[in-house]
């Protein structure tokens, strides 16, 4: 059984927040997960695909279901994101690894103005949690996120906020795994304020889509150097983003 902590503080009640989940048969994880969403945010549950009965499950949990038939992680969170109305946007796995209480924080540093994007650094609890081939593929990737834009993190995990507006300005592209990078790099030419905080990483439920395997992390980082290698983009004028 899964331990289940309440956030300490809770996002300022002005704050409107969506919360993507981007989903592919994860009926088993969604109880839990939609569990977690802190009171007054909406759940925005994004159907992959699934052949397991998710988006009824999620559904029957209130929370909203939007269908994407391009497969892709980031055609699913792209989808979340056109149908998000809030003024914060976040995104969160959906596969109980990550517990979507843990952005409290961050959407109070977007709310506050003392950043324009927040991401989760994974700190796993256990061996196994993340497998090493994952973690090296991660590691290789923040490197050369530094090398190209000079943005010191440790993770390109999944986790994060930002303020819609800026975001959908971003105009990203990608919709395979190269997605959560392409949103980081943009973020940074665009002289975006990144922000970092540990969040406690659990086993997942199910098996993996993308880093399960060693095939499935490669093919991620091939779409994560494709990413790295555009060249800038001058972002349209949207909140949130720096000149």
């Amino acid at each position: 059984m899964r331990a289940v902590t309440s956030p300490s503080a809770s996002a300022p009640p002005t704050t409107s927040v969506d919360v993507v989940l981007p989903c592919l048969d994860e009926a088993e994880a969604l109880p839990w997960v939609l569990e977690r969403i802190p009171p007054g945010w909406r759940a925005l549950v994004v159907d992959n695909g699934s052949t397991d009965g998710s988006a009824d499950v999620a559904r029957a949990l209130g929370a909203s279901v939007v269908r994407e038939e391009r497969r892709g992680f980031g055609a699913a969170c792209h989808a979340g994101l056109a149908a998000a109305t809030a003024d914060v946007v976040c995104f969160c796995d959906c596969d109980a690894s990550l517990d979507p209480a843990d952005l409290v924080p961050f959407v109070r540093r977007i709310a506050a103005g003392e950043a324009d994007l927040v991401l989760g650094r994974r700190r796993p609890g256990s061996r196994g949690t993340w497998p090493a081939h994952a973690r090296a593929g991660n590691l290789a990737l923040t490197r050369l996120l530094r090398r190209r834009t000079g943005v010191r993190l440790h993770d390109l995990g999944p986790l994060r906020a930002a303020r819609r507006e800026g975001l959908l300005g971003l105009g990203l592209t990608d919709r395979r795994s190269g997605y959560p990078l392409q949103m980081v790099v943009r973020a940074a030419d665009a002289g975006w304020r990144i922000a970092e905080y540990d969040v406690p990483y659990l086993p997942r439920t199910g098996a993996s889509k993308v880093t399960g395997t060693w095939r499935g992390t490669w093919q991620a980082v091939r779409d994560m150097s494709r990413v790295l290698a555009e060249p800038p983009v001058a972002p349209r004028a949207a909140e949130g983003s720096r000149p």
